[in-house]
């Protein structure tokens, strides 16, 4: 799995676990919700201040995100 496909996979299932729409996450993280789309579905790779904006509205460290995203991607191989 690349790396875009696994970062859209796992910020969906992180955002749906936390109960946060894309609009609420986009609001939370200071980004635009077509933006928070586009990384859901895989279109575009977040820069490193939204990766730690992102994470930081989901309530989780850059190293707990990140962790869940090395897991996605190893599962795969």
């Amino acid at each position: 799995m690349n790396i875009e496909k696994a970062f859209a996979i796992t910020l969906k299932e992180v955002r749906n676990q936390k109960k946060l729409s894309q609009e609420s996450l986009a609001f939370a993280s200071n980004l635009d919700r077509t933006y928070i789309s586009l990384l859901e579905r895989g279109k575009r790779q977040p820069t490193l201040t939204s990766f730690f904006f992102i994470s930081k509205a989901l309530d989780m460290s850059l190293v707990e995100l990140m962790t869940i995203l090395e897991m996605k991607i190893k599962e795969d191989n």
